[in-house]
Parts: C-alpha cells; structure tokens; sequence
C-alpha cells in the first residue's frame, strides 16, 4: 500500500513538474527544436533583453500588479477590520457570502460582466476609450480583494482583542491604536494578502483581455496575441524569469507562515506556562 501511494504522488509530481522542467531546459537551448536539445545557450535570454515590446509589456504588468495589490492590500485590510467588528451574525454571514463571489465565479463571466460596464459608464459619460489603463486597474483590484480579506479575517480573529481595549485606556486614539496593536498582530496575514494579490494580477489574462484597451497591454495579452503565430524561445526565456520570481514569493509566503505559527506556539506555551 505505501508503495503503490509512493508511485501515485510520484506520478502527480511528474504530471505537474514536467512541462516547467522542459520549458526551463529550453529556454537555455541553443537552437529553437523543442525536440532536440543541440546545446547550452543564453541568446533567447539576450534576444528577451533587446525585445522591447515584450518588454514594454512586462514594465505595463508590474505597474498593473503593483498598483493593485497596494489598493487592494489597504482596501482589504479595512474591509476586515469592519468585518470582523460586525456584531450580527446574520449580517457578517452575508459579507462573507458576498465576498466570496469574486473567488468562485468564472473568470470570463467576471471580464464580461465588468467589460459590459465600463463600456456602458464610458458611452454614458462620451469617453473617447471605454477600456484603458484604469478599467483594468479596477477589475484586477476587484478579483484581488477577497484574497486579501481572507487572509487577514482570520488573524484579526486570532488577535486579543483586550490588547486593543488597553491601548485606549492608556490613551491610544482608534487610529493611533490600530497602528501600534492591531497592525502588527495582523501583518503576516496583510503581507501574505498583498503577495497573493500580486501573483493573482500578474498572471490574470481572462478579466484583463476583456477589460484592456489598445494602448495599455499586458505581457499574458501579448503572449496570446503571439500564439496566433509562432511563439518564438524568447518567450521559454521570460517565463523561466516569472517562474522564479513567483517561487521567491511563493518561499517569502511559506517563510511568513512559518514564522506566525511559531509566533502562536511559543503564545501558546507561555499561556499553559502562566496557568
């Protein structure tokens, strides 16, 4: 039985690693065969360098990846701490109902929908362009939100809400309070948050590709546009480059986790300690 399990997971891991692992050794291919691997090369790499339309792409990215995950990041943050000090339980049932719409309904049926409203406010107000650098900024900060909600909800719950209560009577303002109490209880749930709002809109293509305009393209929409021809091996070049950066974010995540539960555990033991 563990046996026939071993040759199971090893299979899984085969089936989800092996098309990364021949698109990693490609990208270092001296030829464009992806069939034959004629030798050790970094020209796709240098080629990616002097592309700069793909380039200009990936700058439109980042600026969209980093403009969202800060609006949505805060947003987030402060839509959980109304969240979490709703005293009904009827009423915090339905936010978190509504919340979680953006999570479970189908991409396309999210960049139709906001598509068909842009166009409509764009015509409505006799814009020039309905679609742009904006309404592309609004939907990412849209599919990016619930994410962060629920990733700093549960910390805000973990949190003692007596050390809040004291930080007033010492004389702390709400607002002074929040940022010497609650932030810091609650960080490694808003950092977590931020880094999967980043890594969320720098791969979106589906709400971007319906919410975009023509002067503003993102590297996926440029990568499907390119597909219609050849996809040359520059492109295996760039995506080995992401594949890194999301295994550092995704480390970075796993790193803060870490460090939270055993944040939680050493609380834990000195509680059982004091008792």
């Amino acid at each position: 039985m563990k046996r026939s399990s071993k040759i199971y997971t090893a299979i899984i891991f085969v089936f989800l690693f092996a098309p990364i692992a021949i698109l990693l050794l490609f990208s270092f291919n001296e030829a464009k065969s992806l069939s034959v691997f004629s030798g050790f090369s970094l020209d796709w790499y240098r080629e990616l360098i002097s592309d700069r339309s793909t380039l200009e792409s990936v700058k439109n990215t980042l600026i969209l990846a980093a403009a969202s995950t800060v609006i949505s990041t805060v947003m987030g943050t402060a839509a959980a701490l109304g969240m979490y000090r709703l005293r009904r339980e009827w009423y915090k049932a339905l936010m978190n109902t509504v919340t979680n719409i953006p999570m479970v309904n189908p991409d396309i049926i999210t960049g139709i929908s906001m598509m068909l409203v842009f166009v409509f406010v764009g015509r409505l107000f006799s814009a020039s362009t309905s679609l742009n650098f904006w309404t592309m900024l609004i939907a990412h900060v849209t599919f990016c939100l619930p994410y962060v909600i629920f990733q700093v909800l549960p910390k805000l719950q973990q949190m003692d809400g007596n050390l809040l209560e004291a930080a007033q009577d010492l004389g702390c303002t709400p607002f002074r309070a929040f940022f010497k109490v609650t932030l810091p209880e609650i960080l490694p749930g808003v950092i977590t948050g931020a880094i999967m709002a980043f890594t969320l809109s720098l791969d979106d293509f589906v709400i971007s590709y319906f919410t975009s305009g023509n002067d503003f393209q993102t590297l996926p929409i440029r990568i499907y546009g390119m597909t219609k021809k050849t996809v040359t091996p520059k492109m295996y070049a760039l995506a080995t480059i992401i594949f890194f950066v999301t295994l550092a974010l995704l480390l970075l995540n796993n790193v803060v986790d870490n460090e939270e539960g055993r944040k939680l555990r050493d609380r834990k033991k000195q509680k059982r300690q004091a008792a």
